[in-house]
């Protein structure tokens, strides 16, 4: 222990990590100066008030009498894990077209650097699930995403009975609180005569949880659906398309499930293995119980504070597990987006039907700029302002600038009395001091 600063553990200070460089200095060679020349760091009040996230603090301490055994002071480097401020990701027009995930120019140099390495060298057999077979190990991860799915439509639905939730008449905006903001934000239906303003109604699950639907594949490597096939193949939502082809079986969607791998003829041409000589695939009974939608006439608001606050971490919780574990299986089962509208496809391929009414559709016939999708395109997060006093004064026009954002879900598990987590504090600034009144806005640098 050096000054109360024990150089084997790791010692936190708000979201701020205290490192000592090197790590192998022992405690006995050095003598340092009182603890209020180390505590000169109050002077940021925080360590959450960086401005760049993974932002470094490096305190140079100087010992008091020169060691011989050691030549190089240590160096205390701090780093912030999250920081204050976070802009929301950034709002896409109608008229220009989505960016890649990956540049193409990164995509063509791994193609070549993959050509070159593989030159000369056998073929390897191809893994699943390209190869038609499912991934036995995200089975298990596939029937969770699709509960907790259940379990996030299912708590929003109590939770709309304490927290109230507004959405605008005229556009697909909604605001959590006892009464919609004062913002003139609305783009919807004659904005100019209203100046704006939003004319505010009862929010709905489907407005806090957006539906995303996509198409149902019945062989996920079967021939592409085309336009004339567009209303004869049903449609549901996409996470659980993204499960049922991931090993969630479900009767009224019923799949295709090989038990040998296909057999490649050319790049896009393939046969299915005999698979006669196997005896018959007996059904089995799912490996988790597949929980059920409550109607809305069986809901049952929460009876106390507690209840509340108990179903909104579950709330919270199933939210989180559902995004992370729909990432996971995004790496293994493609998902592909429009670059030009909201348009999503579970699928290595996208559909040929010709039903895209984004912008200039008319010189692409209709039809979808396919492109690899992001985890925000399957579960989109509808961002929110946030209350910084659900029982204080309601949000001022002249102080927009202040408030922070978050997703519906989260901001309504917050408002009923969930812990914030950590990865959406800097978009929600928490350590932001919002003026009492105009003047004193005026007044901050």
């Amino acid at each position: 222990m050096v000054s109360g600063v024990d150089f084997n553990s790791k010692n936190y200070l708000s979201h701020g990590k205290l490192v000592c460089l090197p790590p192998r200095m022992g405690s006995s060679m050095l003598s340092y100066h009182s603890r209020a020349d180390f505590l000169k760091l109050n002077s940021l009040t925080s360590l959450s008030s960086f401005q760049h996230r993974n932002g470094k603090l490096k305190l140079q301490s100087k010992p008091i009498a020169p060691s011989r055994k050691l030549h190089q002071p240590c160096a205390l480097v701090i780093r912030c894990d999250h920081p204050q401020n976070a802009d929301l990701p950034r709002y896409y027009s109608k008229k220009e077209k989505k960016p890649f995930p990956v540049p193409i120019v990164e995509l063509r140099r791994a193609a070549r650097e993959r050509f070159k390495k593989s030159r000369g060298q056998p073929k390897k057999p191809v893994p699943p699930p390209k190869n038609g077979l499912i991934v036995k190990s995200l089975v298990p991860l596939a029937y969770d995403v699709f509960n907790e799915r259940i379990t996030l439509i299912n708590n929003l639905k109590k939770l709309l009975k304490v927290v109230k939730v507004h959405a605008c008449r005229y556009c697909n905006e909604i605001h959590v609180g006892s009464i919609g903001h004062p913002f003139k934000s609305c783009r919807g239906h004659r904005a100019s005569i209203r100046k704006g303003l939003h004319e505010w109604t009862y929010a709905t699950v489907e407005d806090v949880f957006v539906p995303v639907d996509s198409y149902h594949l019945y062989d996920r490597l079967g021939k592409r659906i085309r336009h004339d096939e567009r209303f004869s193949i049903p449609r549901l939502p996409a996470v659980v398309e993204l499960c049922i082809q991931a090993g969630v079986d479900l009767p009224e969607f019923p799949t295709k499930r090989r038990r040998k791998p296909i057999i490649r003829i050319g790049k896009s041409e393939f046969v299915d293995a005999d698979e006669s000589e196997l005896p018959d695939p007996v059904p089995e009974p799912p490996l988790k119980p597949i929980l059920t939608e409550i109607p809305d006439t069986e809901i049952v608001a929460p009876r106390d504070e507690e209840e509340t606050i108990q179903l909104a971490e579950e709330t919270l919780e199933a939210w989180e597990q559902m995004r992370r574990g729909a990432k996971k299986l995004m790496r293994m089962y493609p998902v592909r987006v429009c670059g030009y509208c909201p348009e999503v496809h579970v699928g290595p391929s996208g559909h040929k039907a010709q039903n895209c009414g984004a912008h200039k559709h008319q010189q692409r016939n209709g039809q979808h700029g396919w492109q690899s999708a992001v985890l925000d395109d399957l579960v989109p997060p509808r961002y929110v302002w946030h209350v910084p006093d659900v029982n204080g004064p309601p949000l001022q026009r002249e102080l927009r600038s202040f408030y922070g954002q978050a997703p519906a879900v989260v901001e309504i598990c917050v408002q009923a009395g969930a812990d914030v987590p950590d990865q959406y504090k800097p978009t929600m600034r928490l350590d932001i001091g919002i003026p009492t009144s105009l003047r004193e806005a005026e007044m901050v640098v």
